[in-house]
């Protein structure tokens, strides 16, 4: 078994882990929109907040890959941990590559000083039993789930709306369509650490660090990555406060698609239907703006009873189950220091 490396410039080892990424969401999430070139380059290029993950191909002999490895290592916060992503083709399973690309990539992370490894996988035999034999520990649960606009009616959403406003007259919605003002990204940044307070379960995880850089990264990634960018914040009318925010990105390359970010509320704001007010305007808002637009998807924590709720009001219903497991291998070094990147030019 031997990782192969490689980069957005490489066009033909794009083709075969886009071709390798197709397959498997066919035999384990048919629900899942098929990925193309242009997305997986535009991922590799800017990542979610500028953070690049590293890409590799995995072949047992000369010809196509039989698998494929992503390794995500944060570079704000969490920087003892990192997060694997490991596919084998449906083709070439069940003859030990997936045991043998894990032990090669293992050995990456001991390199990288990242002793706190974590997977993830559809829930299935299969999945529990690759992490087991790994040594790796269940640590929490999620939700996949889809809200098909057509499916839902205009009244529903506007009834939602209307019953959120009523408990939120306090506040008032703001929309913003791309990057947001420079004056706000502080208060932004505030308010997205409202996130922190989502269930991990036993997740061994660090509050993520949000700053004013990191906001305007994550929104240059996702705008220059190809994706239109829309967010909305509920500020409260007295004080000027952030209460919550919520944000959907639409795929330039296939706009029928839209992806749900983080939905989050402050704390000293809670207990005035923010979350619903938020999200059922979201889609008012981009039934005007984004008429193509088809189906958002949205992943939670099984344990986030709230957000579930919300979701399930607004019509989302579940795709699938992704199960997260953790280890830690022994190491001596020290964790590197933190670096936190300013410049969106970076990527």
């Amino acid at each position: 078994m031997r990782l192969t490396e490689f980069f957005a410039d490489d066009a033909a080892a794009i083709d075969a882990f886009v071709a390798l990424e197709n397959a498997v969401q066919d035999a384990d999430a048919p629900w899942e929109y098929p990925s193309t070139t242009y997305r997986l380059e535009m991922r590799m290029r800017h990542g979610w907040d500028g953070e690049l993950s590293r890409w590799f191909l995995a072949y047992v002999e000369d010809g196509d890959p039989v698998g494929s490895v992503i390794i995500h290592a944060g570079d704000y916060d969490n920087l003892d941990s990192c997060w694997l992503s490991i596919s084998v083709h449906p083709d070439r399973r069940r003859r030990g590559h997936g045991r043998a690309v894990l032990e090669l990539v293992l050995e990456l992370c001991r390199e990288m000083n990242r002793p706190l490894v974590g997977i993830d996988g559809w829930d299935s035999e299969a999945t529990h039993g690759f992490a087991a034999a790994g040594g790796f520990e269940k640590k929490s649960q999620a939700i996949s789930r889809r809200m098909t606009l057509a499916d839902v009616p205009v009244e529903t959403v506007q009834a939602l709306y209307d019953e959120a406003a009523g408990r939120a007259s306090d506040y008032e919605l703001v929309r913003i369509k791309g990057y947001s003002p420079d004056d706000l990204l502080e208060a932004l940044a505030e308010s997205t650490a409202a996130i922190n307070d989502a269930p991990l379960d036993d997740l061994e995880m660090e509050d993520e660090v949000f700053t004013a850089d990191r906001i305007r990264c994550y929104e240059a990634a996702q705008i220059e990555g190809g994706h239109r960018f829309y967010r909305l914040i509920a500020r409260h009318r007295e004080s000027g406060e952030i209460g919550g925010l919520t944000v959907v990105s639409v795929d330039v390359e296939q706009p029928a698609d839209g992806e749900q970010h983080d939905t989050s509320v402050v704390r000293a704001h809670r207990g005035h239907r923010l979350g619903l007010l938020l999200k059922a305007d979201m889609v008012r808002w981009l039934a005007t703006e984004e008429p193509g637009l088809r189906t958002i998807d949205t992943w939670n924590a099984e344990s986030n009873d709230f957000m579930i709720s919300v979701n399930e009001r607004l019509g989302y219903l579940i795709l699938g189950r992704d199960v997260q497991f953790q280890r830690r291998l022994e190491t001596s070094a020290q964790p590197p220091e933190r670096t936190l990147v300013a410049d969106p030019g970076r990527r």
